[in-house]
């Protein structure tokens, strides 16, 4: 086993500027997100931009739920066409676009209860708006539920609410070096497939040089135990490329590295370098053209980048390959991303997602690693 790991480093040294060259680039890509905004350190409370679409009569109870968010939100005003609307939200233009149905009014005085439907850009001043939404909606179910006359509805609501004490809403979450941490490990993506794969299917060839090849064949070492070792070498190359980009992150982005955020960040490019590195093995095994990596690697890393929102972000994407980049590993690597960038707490209902993206990843790794062990087996005898 020893011999085995030994032989890999030497012939990963021969590589070392590879690895520094996608790390290069990796640092480069940080460096310009980082110049277009300074670091917001501080935080200043305002109010949640909110639009407004309203179906319903603009009367009576309608009218006064609308008034009450009126007066606790700024209102927006945009043309309401669905595509203009979703752009106001991605570009955070509305943090939170609430859709009043037809005959809301109608419908929740005769306890039909009408469902509002809402887009909400996933930050706290989305959280706030929903707050204030939901407020004024659990107040009025419970006066309705009393079987009173509109009027009274609407003045029980108005008094109840006015009644309540105000509160400070902020945010601890420093959203502009999140933004910036979350861009850093999506386009890792694309530095950890690259590095990983390009380095380890070159690393793993030299191995199956013929005359090497034929001396693991006629040896005794069973191949489970030879792919256990090359495994083994491979897992702490990533390990140490890993630790890299985690340091960098740290020099790059400061103390928010030392958060639960930053935590979870390190956690899930973790388990996906992981993923990296039984792509790289499996392919190593089926490849048999040194001169075809180049090729392969820009085929899984960029393509797989595009695809997966590391480069292009996923509200950009077409929903026909969003579903394609259900089947890859980065897809779910990248939504654990995007999704510890919108975490307010950490309770088990917000980590349940973040751990079963973490489940797929895992699974992936799995299926790679067992895949890998039929090839070889296959190879020995000659399939």
């Amino acid at each position: 086993s020893m011999i085995i790991f030994k032989a890999f480093l030497k012939v990963l040294n021969k590589y070392k500027a590879t690895v520094i060259l996608y790390t290069v680039i990796l640092v480069f890509f940080a460096g310009f997100n980082m110049k277009d905004t300074k670091s917001n350190q501080g935080f200043i409370a305002k109010k949640p931009d909110v639009l407004i679409v309203n179906n319903d009569t603009n009367r009576g109870l309608t009218k006064d739920l609308i008034d009450y968010i009126s007066k606790n939100v700024n209102i927006i005003s945009i043309e309401i066409d669905g595509d203009k609307i979703n752009d106001a939200v991605f570009y955070r233009n509305v943090n939170y676009v609430i859709y009043i149905p037809e005959k809301f009014r109608e419908d929740f005085l005769s306890n039909k209860n009408p469902k509002i439907e809402i887009k909400s850009t996933g930050d706290y001043q989305a959280s706030l708006a929903s707050l204030i939404l939901e407020r004024y909606m659990k107040v009025a179910t419970i006066y309705n539920n009393k079987g009173m006359d509109e009027a009274s509805l609407i003045s029980n609501i108005n008094n109840t609410l006015n009644k309540e004490i105000e509160v400070e809403v902020t945010s601890k979450l420093d959203n502009d070096n999140l933004s910036k941490l979350t861009s850093f490990y999506n386009f890792s993506n694309y530095s950890f497939l690259a590095s990983v794969v390009f380095i380890i299917c070159l690393v793993l060839t030299s191995f199956r040089d013929e005359k090497i090849n034929k001396r693991n064949i006629v040896s005794s070492t069973n191949y489970k135990k030879f792919n256990q070792s090359l495994l083994f070498a491979n897992i702490f190359f990533a390990c140490l490329l890993w630790l890299i980009y985690v340091l960098l992150s740290l020099i790059l982005f400061g103390n928010i590295v030392f958060t639960l955020h930053g935590l979870l960040y390190i956690i899930n490019s973790f388990f996906f370098i992981m993923c990296a590195v039984t792509i790289a093995i499996l392919l190593a095994n089926i490849i048999n053209n040194k001169d075809a990596i180049s090729g392969i690697v820009n085929v899984i890393a960029l393509g797989s980048s595009f695809l997966c929102g590391a480069f292009v972000p996923m509200d950009f994407l077409p929903q026909s390959v969003i579903k394609i980049a259900h089947i890859l590993p980065s897809y779910w690597f990248i939504k654990n991303n995007e999704l510890i960038k919108t975490l307010e707490t950490f309770s088990w209902v917000n980590i349940k997602s973040f751990m079963f993206n973490l489940a797929i990843i895992g699974g992936f790794i799995i299926m790679f690693i067992s895949l890998n062990n039929l090839v070889s087996k296959c190879k020995r005898k000659k399939c």
